[in-house]
Order: structure tokens, then sequence, then C-alpha cells
């Protein structure tokens, strides 16, 4: 009976450790406490995530959608026309916030495979609402390659919308720049003139 008084003494040392060890109550509550933030930034990335690509896939057919109606005009353009695409572009990106965007339409005359001559062009911004000109008239510009409108007029259109973040609210500052620029070869003639640009 005292032949071992150390091994009971680290028994009972040890029993509190074992009936902790064994003791599954409050296991699920731990679990939940670790998890749940996990599981809210998930749901929360995930939200802001679709959110933003289907900002991006307005932003893409409303920069296409613009180059398309500029480039089928054969008899040509002018200020007021052009000052129209803002609100076409406005109207595709519907029902999402576009007050904070960037519009630039220009018309190129294609000379090289991948180089043009800015021929006219109309830009536009959220902070003034007045049109500017985002490029110089007779500048050199680029074209992609691949666009094969060599000795072609072509109009280029660049879109910026700046994606609020949603669920961070605008004091955090979480803005997203959703780019997209699109050519299309002008559909009737050999150019697209600007009659007052």
């Amino acid at each position: 009976m005292g032949r071992f008084p150390e091994f009971s003494l680290a028994q009972r040392a040890l029993n509190p450790l074992r009936r902790l060890i064994i003791d599954r109550r409050g296991v699920g509550a731990v679990e939940f406490a670790i998890v749940t933030p996990l599981l809210i930034a998930a749901y929360i990335g995930a939200f802001e995530l679709s959110l933003g690509f289907t900002v991006a896939r307005k932003t893409a057919r409303a920069s296409s959608a613009v180059s398309d109606i500029v480039s089928s005009q054969a008899q040509g353009v002018d200020k007021a026309f052009l000052d129209d695409m803002k609100n076409v572009a406005k109207n595709i990106l519907v029902p999402y916030d576009s007050s904070n965007y960037d519009l630039k339409i220009t018309g190129i005359e294609v000379t090289g495979t991948t180089q043009g001559k800015v021929v006219w062009s109309r830009g536009w911004s959220d902070e003034s609402e007045s049109a500017t000109v985002p490029y110089a008239v007779n500048s050199v510009t680029t074209v992609p390659a691949d666009l094969d409108a060599v000795n072609a007029f072509v109009v280029r259109t660049e879109l910026v919308v700046n994606h609020q973040l949603t669920l961070f609210g605008s004091d955090a500052g979480g803005t997203i720049p959703l780019t997209k620029t699109s050519y299309y070869r002008q559909r009737f003639g050999d150019t697209i003139k600007c009659t007052d640009c």
C-alpha cells in the first residue's frame, strides 16, 4: 500500500487533466466561435466578388455598345451626338452606381498594323460632367495588332467605372476601377468625321 506513493500522487495530479480531456461540454461553442468569422468573411467576399463581376460585365457591355453605335454612323458625328453616349453608358450600367466614371471616345485613322492617328476625341469625367479632350488631334496612338484595320477608321471607347465596395461603405475608401476598352471599325465609308469637335 505504501510501496508507490509517488504514483498515486502523480495520478491524483493528472486526474483533473484527464477529466478535462474527456469532458466534451462546450466544444460546439468553441468550434462555432472559431468557424463563424471565417464563414462571415467568405460570405462577404463571395458577395462582393459576384457583384464586382456583374458590374465588370456591364462596363464591358457599355463600352462595346458606345463603340458600336458611333461606328455605325455613316454621315459623321457631332458634339451633341457624342455627348449623348455618356447617357447610353449610364443607362446600361443601371441599377449600379454609374456616377463615378470616366468615358473617352476617340476616332482613329489606322495607318499601320498597330499605329493610328487621332482624328477626333471627346471625354467626360464624373467630376466635371463637361467635355474635355482626352487626346490631341493628329497625335499618334496604338491599336491592337489583331484588329487588322490597316487603312481603316476605328472608334475606340475607354470606360472606367470606379466600383464602390458595397458592404464596406463609402467611408472605407474601397473602390475598384473596372476598365474596358472597345474597338469597332467603321461600317460605312472610309471615315467618321466629327463636324464640330
